[in-house]
């Protein structure tokens, strides 16, 4: 039987070694006998005793694959885990209200943290525009669907199902809808809209035919599941409002130093580039 790599009964015969030296030499020489047998600990134990320290994360869902990057290099650089939770940014907003121990929040809409930080639920001054979104519209490589005509490719009668986010609680919800709308072809469409739990949950149902064409974020499209399975047309900049993104320090969070930590991290010009790789407008560049 094997655990954390190592067998169980070589742990055991470690700590009968142990007790043995700790009786047989002086206190100084025990100490190196400590020293031993924690080289010999198993690398994930030695890492739970050494990193106590975890950032929990909730970030909208269209940050899915830069979010991972992100906190691979500050899980390297500093002495804390990062946990992170992928969803819709209103939904998020809400829990939070509602006691969800988070430590940071990073939505795809700045209105929700400002709102938190408004009613003295997040920490104070700690509301950050990280990056602004873009639009999408999407369809897979086997569609004979003309993307290059933007959206008002969406009348053609051959598409049955459109998927979009839920306007009701994702940002990129309403920006589809508003969007649909400033075109002329929300009418057209509305019938055979299928909405998304989350932009990601949107982007599946594209990526999967249950949706013929979806309307789906640029970080999303760019990332490694769907870069090389479909095709894709921006939106133009002026059907949308700007979809401006902000993070958030919860104030009710445990582990405020670690959650500032993380949040200036995410600052720095090597994690602004990963934001930016993925599509994203950094503040101060975007046209809007």
């Amino acid at each position: 039987m094997f655990q954390s790599g190592i067998p169980v009964n070589m742990k055991r015969t470690h700590l009968k070694v142990f007790k043995v030296l700790i009786r047989l030499v002086p206190a100084s020489l025990g100490v190196l006998a400590l020293a031993v047998l924690f080289l010999w600990a198993p690398p994930a134990e030695l890492a739970a005793a050494q990193n106590s320290c975890v950032v929990t994360v909730a970030a909208a869902s269209d940050l899915t694959y830069a979010m991972k990057e992100i906190a691979a290099d500050f899980e390297k650089s500093a002495a804390c885990s990062v946990r992170v939770s992928y969803g819709s940014s209103g939904n998020f907003e809400t829990q939070i209200e509602n006691g969800a121990p988070f430590d940071v929040f990073f939505s795809a809409d700045i209105e929700y943290p400002r709102k938190l930080e408004a009613q003295g639920l997040a920490s104070p001054g700690s509301t950050y525009l990280y990056g602004i979104g873009k639009l999408i519209l999407w369809v897979r490589n086997d569609s004979q669907l003309d993307v290059s005509k933007g959206l008002d490719v969406l009348r053609d009668p051959s598409l049955k199902k459109i998927a979009i986010a839920n306007p009701l609680h994702a940002p990129y919800g309403r920006a589809a809808e508003e969007a649909l709308r400033k075109a002329g072809v929300y009418d057209a469409v509305k019938d055979r809209l299928v909405l998304g739990e989350n932009i990601s949950q949107t982007a599946e149902f594209a990526e999967t035919g249950n949706a013929d064409a979806g309307i789906l974020a640029l970080s999303l499209v760019l990332s490694p599941a769907l870069k090389d399975k479909g095709r894709y047309f921006q939106i133009a900049d002026n059907l949308y409002s700007p979809i401006q993104q902000g993070v958030v320090v919860v104030r009710a969070s445990k582990n405020q130093q670690g959650a500032q930590a993380f949040l200036d991290y995410i600052k720095t010009p090597a994690e602004t580039a990963i934001l930016e790789r993925y599509g994203f407008a950094l503040p101060g560049k975007d046209k809007h």
